[in-house]
């Protein structure tokens, strides 16, 4: 079992940038791929960004590509979402979530543990 606890999020102007973090304790955070989603007001949880256990494989979602990137540190048990060009519509709570499958799933029902999650509100 892992926990998981997300940090880094705020209040930024559309442009701007934000980094969130992942703290990951409990079994081997190397053994886990990890990934980031976020929850919108009124809106279904949604795929944002996925990485493999070695860092080797992401994907991100169309609306996310050439403006976030995902990364991790395994000796630091955490992972890290750098979001840039931020603009309103990425408004939402941003969790992080680990699944024991390999690869890097993009579906949510595919991740075992999930953070409390950060709120991101980026103002227009």
């Amino acid at each position: 079992q892992v926990q998981l606890v997300e940090s880094g999020g705020g209040l930024v102007q559309a442009g701007g940038s934000l980094r969130l973090s992942c703290a990951a304790s409990g079994r081997t955070f190397s053994t886990y791929a990890m990934g980031w989603f976020r929850q919108a007001p009124g809106k279904e949880r949604e795929f944002v960004a996925a990485i493999s256990r070695s860092g080797g494989i992401t994907y991100y979602a169309d609306s996310v590509k050439g403006r976030f990137t995902i990364s991790r540190e395994n000796i630091k048990n955490t992972v890290y979402l750098q979001m840039n060009s931020l603009k309103p519509e990425d408004t939402a709570v941003y969790y992080c979530a680990a699944s024991e499958r390999f690869g890097a799933p993009l579906n949510r029902h595919e991740y075992n543990y999930w953070g409390q999650g950060t709120q991101v509100t980026v103002s227009s």
